[in-house]
């Protein structure tokens, strides 16, 4: 493409970029006091609001809703002035003294101090991505963050979900958002459009499901739109009139401005965008791509893994793996391959939920089942409760899923299971799958760091993938002392997961370093983890669209089981599993260093004689 078409179509942002030079950025605020932990405390309060107001979106998802009128502004001023504020956030946490620090401020240090630098690292990747050097990228804002992974599609009716209607303003905030969604359609096109101007795109091949999956947004009849679903129901605190008005309003503002936009931003995805993207797959293919891929990997395990490494991990792993599938279809009495045994599993009716109410029930009660034995395993449990929910059917193939309840408890968390595809998640999957996604693993985790008392709400809300999906894993593994895998078929369930997540190290670098193609990724997938095709096709979509992050599963169960097994050497008869694991999850969401600190001086703490 020639310089100056590049140069016309990023016009706008060049001259919003320029005007951000005479706009003062919003500052971080100075500290009010010499105390070391008083000043870090204050950051952090600051940065937790200057967060929400940022992201009205997820101040909704918190329960935090002072924004529900409102949706993130993603014009060319605002990108910049994030990047800016991201430079500004890393300084002030770094000019606080951290040897003045102790305990939970310490640790608060050296989180922020890190995910901080982070940003600052990747926003100044973006930038040099792209063929000139006022590109609108920064951390929160890149090129590659509409795919069949996350998006408006996805985000839009989460957010429908999240919002608060009790009384009459909560509708009419909610309108104010609906207004708001076209024009933060055309700000995300134009971010897009800048992308492909650039060659910064997702790949082509993992793209092709994504128009599709707008189309309840699209929904003009409004019968099965998910943006109308507040209409459908009101609390009876809301008077019939005022209910009719409402419903009114919302009919006239989605069928005349959000259906059409979303048909809009629809069609340039289909005719434009996707036809566009790039023909390969790999992340190191792009500008920079090398580096670009390994600061994803960094980002999403928190550890200087190379690719090399990850890559013959998760050989070791995936042959260890196989041998135990093995060993449990013989238990069963299976005479065959593993890709025979496989077959009768995906396709012998006793195996098979009759429908989306009949796995839903059978989820309810493994709940039941587990919550009772939770008291074994962990010291101290979350107050926060969790449902459990299927999907929206615009999400399709895509695999199950946790949603984070309210940080102030206003609203529980959920487990949503896939009932679109009921063939992809069979009886024998759904105890390891459960133990993932809701407890002991993500919700008990993520709930825990929610209600930590005196922690800052920027720590009890902050997450990474190489913690929070690395808890999620080992969880799974807890299995046999919560006694959920009673047969041949419940243990070669939780291998077969255990099986993705190594087979993900495999894939995920043998794409994005070693030149993989599509295919062979997808095989690969079916032959190791026993998914059917579809299944297969979404998971390599998404490692290819998300580069890095499927990585991060194995690396964080690594360490989790590394650390339980040093603190049991190095505790002997005085090791107590339940105190174990509440030392890993109650300071929150850490990075895979900071955790292993935190753990070392627990272990020192457990062996002192005041610690009985």
């Amino acid at each position: 493409m020639a310089l100056s078409n590049i140069f016309n179509r990023l016009r706008p942002y060049i001259a919003s970029a320029l005007a951000v030079a005479f706009t003062a950025c919003p500052a971080i605020p100075a500290f009010a006091t010499p105390d070391a932990a008083a000043s870090l405390r204050q950051v952090l309060d600051g940065e937790w609001e200057w967060r929400l107001a940022q992201f009205p979106e997820r101040a909704t998802g918190d329960g935090d809703h002072r924004f529900d009128d409102r949706l993130t502004d993603r014009s060319a001023p605002a990108i910049a002035l994030r990047r800016e504020h991201h430079k500004q956030f890393l300084a002030a946490v770094r000019a606080i003294d951290r040897t003045a620090l102790q305990g939970e401020d310490r640790l608060s240090w050296d989180i922020f101090s890190y995910f901080a630098a982070q940003a600052v690292r990747q926003d100044e990747l973006l930038l040099s991505m792209s063929p000139h050097s006022l590109a609108p990228w920064s951390a929160d804002d890149s090129p590659f963050q509409v795919n069949p992974m996350q998006g408006p599609q996805f985000e839009l009716p989460e957010l429908v979900r999240s919002t608060r209607f009790r009384v009459d303003d909560d509708y009419r905030h909610y309108l104010s958002r609906l207004r708001a969604i076209p024009g933060s359609l055309k700000q995300l096109q134009a971010l897009l459009e800048a992308g492909r101007a650039a060659r910064l795109t997702p790949a082509h091949d993992a793209l092709a499901r994504l128009p599709d999956q707008f189309a309840s947004l699209a929904d003009a009849t409004l019968a099965g739109n998910p943006l109308f679903a507040p209409f459908a129901s009101f609390p009876a605190e809301i008077p019939a009139d005022q209910r009719a008005q409402l419903t009114q309003a919302a009919t006239q503002i989605l069928r005349d401005a959000v259906v059409p936009a979303v048909r809009e931003f629809q069609n340039y995805l289909a005719k434009v965008w996707i036809p566009a993207a790039r023909r390969t797959l790999a992340a190191s293919d792009l500008p920079h791509g090398q580096e670009y891929y390994a600061l994803s990997i960094e980002r999403f395990t928190t550890s200087p893994n190379t690719p090399r490494e990850l890559h013959e991990l998760g050989l070791k792993e995936v042959a260890r793996i196989d041998a135990q599938m093995q060993a449990v279809m013989q238990q069963a009495g299976f005479t065959g391959t593993l890709a025979q045994f496989r077959t009768f599993l995906r396709t012998d009716k006793q195996f098979q939920f009759a429908s989306a109410q009949d796995e839903l029930l059978a989820l309810r009660d493994l709940a039941k089942r587990v919550d009772a034995q939770l008291p074994n395993l962990f010291a101290v449990l979350p107050r926060l409760p969790y449902g459990i929910r299927s999907m929206p059917p615009e999400e399709g193939n895509n695999a199950p899923h946790y949603l984070a309840g309210a940080v102030d408890g206003t609203r529980a968390g959920y487990f949503e299971a896939n009932t679109n595809n009921l063939a992809a998640w069979p009886r024998w999957t759904i105890e390891a799958l459960f133990l993932h996604e809701a407890v002991p693993g993500h919700h008990l985790q993520i709930a825990r760091g929610q209600e930590i008392a005196g922690l800052p709400a920027l720590r009890r809300r902050n997450g990474n993938s190489a913690f929070n999906e690395g808890w999620a894993l080992y969880a799974e593994g807890l299995g046999d002392e919560l006694g959920v895998y009673a047969d041949p078929y419940t243990r070669f369930g939780r291998l077969s997961l255990d099986s993705l997540r190594s087979c993900r190290l495999v894939v995920d670098t043998g794409l994005h370093s070693f030149g993989w193609p599509r295919e062979r990724a997808i095989q690969y997938l079916i032959e190791h983890a026993q998914l059917d095709r579809g299944f297969a096709e979404a998971e390599v979509d998404r490692y290819i669209v998300w580069p890095g992050q499927a990585v991060s599963y194995k690396v964080g169960e690594q360490e989790i089981l590394a650390l339980r097994e040093r603190a049991n050497a190095a505790l002997g008869s005085h090791f107590d599993i339940r105190r174990f694991h509440n030392a890993v999850i109650d300071h929150g969401s850490l990075p895979l260093p900071v955790l292993r600190e935190v753990i070392g001086a627990w272990i020192d703490a457990e062996r002192a004689p005041s610690a009985s």
